[in-house]
């Protein structure tokens, strides 16, 4: 059973039944933006307790405790602490940021309190490492207390505040700061696909959860026959309201699956609508789909590089993130870049024949999680990562 923890009184809330002897424990101070950086961190959780068992990760960060209980095995305690601000979202393709920097002004410089009593849990806790995707605070906070910390990223937040032109000058005191929080971590690992490539110790593949059931399962699951062609719609775990349903009635070849659009399971002619927290896990829809149809986000572009499906696929049209992504789609995987308002207004439809053409293809890169854990056990097995050695200064 997952309960919520408060960092400020120290009450330990663990997931009951997976007290183990605890080796090793590891902070994650994980981006609330999306889900992509909770699901590249829980893959890195998941392949670091396959190398170690006992290993116990102390998670901060705001995304909610339904997500980690879907997506991790391993023994963990949440902490609901705002770790990062993001960049606030109007939709799944359109961004505040004007919103964004109103909470950047009130998070950032972190307040050295908070900073202190994050620094006490870690030390409390005995972690011998700090793992941030992306979020900075877990930085400060290692500088703090001396626990050694290692950043995964494939952009940081001063590229992404940065390559907006009009907000640039308003958010050049928080790019400066960040940028000096970001370069500051012990240790730096980039995973593809990278948008914006800096001195790092280690590059890795594309990071996605594991598959848990095979196609036939999920299928059977799904009531959808295994001859049945499938269309996974999705906007990375943003729930939508969808304009095109009717498009798809017409398109009578396939069946189409749309997570986050109904508030219970719903099966419609050749549609399944499916609640945002489904008891379906998300990876395995993905899996088994024939083609998948959404946002070129990061944990939907792995996750379908990793099933090998074809991709028809939305840039976001002013993201700094977006030319590295569709890159890596453009050299990596087969598909076809869609408009948002063609995404919108379910043009895509017309697009289906030529993606549903394509062939499914191997994974041509082994899960880059798995090369982290690596890493990072060589890190501990060296003593590279002993808690608490010493404060160090706050930048």
């Amino acid at each position: 059973m997952l309960v919520r923890e408060d960092f400020r009184t120290g009450n330990a809330l663990m997931n009951e039944g997976r007290r183990q002897a605890e080796h090793h424990r590891i902070a994650c101070f994980i981006s609330p933006h999306g889900f992509g950086h909770a699901a590249r961190a829980a893959a890195v959780m998941e392949a670091l307790g396959s190398r170690y068992p006992s290993c116990h990760f102390d998670i901060f960060t705001t995304v909610p405790p339904q997500f980690f209980e879907d997506s991790l095995s391993v023994p963990y305690s949440l902490y609901p602490v705002t770790s990062d601000i993001g960049l606030v979202q109007k939709s799944a393709f359109v961004e505040d940021l004007d919103l964004t920097l109103e909470r950047l002004n009130a998070f950032l410089p972190f307040d050295p309190d908070l900073v202190s009593d994050l620094s006490r849990t870690v030390i409390r806790n005995r972690c011998e490492l700090i793992l941030c995707d992306i979020a900075p605070l877990g930085i400060a906070v290692g500088r703090h207390c001396g626990v050694p910390t290692v950043l995964v990223e494939n952009f940081t937040w001063d590229f992404i505040y940065g390559g907006y032109p009009s907000m640039a000058a308003a958010m050049g005191v928080h790019i400066d700061y960040l940028h000096r929080m970001f370069s500051a971590a012990d240790h730096h690992i980039q995973t593809e696909p990278v948008c914006f490539r800096r001195k790092a110790g280690l590059i890795v593949g594309p990071i996605s959860r594991r598959f848990r059931s095979n196609r036939a399962e999920t299928r059977q699951r799904l009531r959808i026959p295994f001859s049945q062609k499938i269309v996974l719609v999705t906007t990375g775990g943003i729930p939508g309201s969808y304009r095109f349903l009717d498009r798809l009635a017409s398109f009578r070849e396939a069946c189409f699956i749309l997570p986050g659009s109904s508030r219970l399971t719903e099966f419609r002619d050749n549609t399944v609508l499916l609640p945002h927290h489904s008891d379906i896990y998300h990876p395995d829809l993905v899996n088994a789909s024939d083609v998948v149809i959404g946002k070129a986000g990061y944990s939907t572009i792995a996750e379908v590089y990793s099933a090998g499906v074809p991709f028809g696929y939305v840039a976001r049209k002013h993201s700094p993130e977006s030319p590295g992504l569709v890159d890596f789609i453009d050299r990596n995987m087969d598909g076809i870049a869609l408009g948002e308002e063609g995404f919108n207004s379910g043009r895509w439809v017309e697009k289906l024949p030529q993606l549903l053409s394509m062939p499914r293809q191997h994974q041509r890169r082994s899960n880059g999680s798995e090369e982290i854990a690596a890493y990072i056990g060589r890190l501990i097995e060296a003593n590279e990562t002993t808690a608490g050695t010493g404060r160090r200064e706050s930048l």
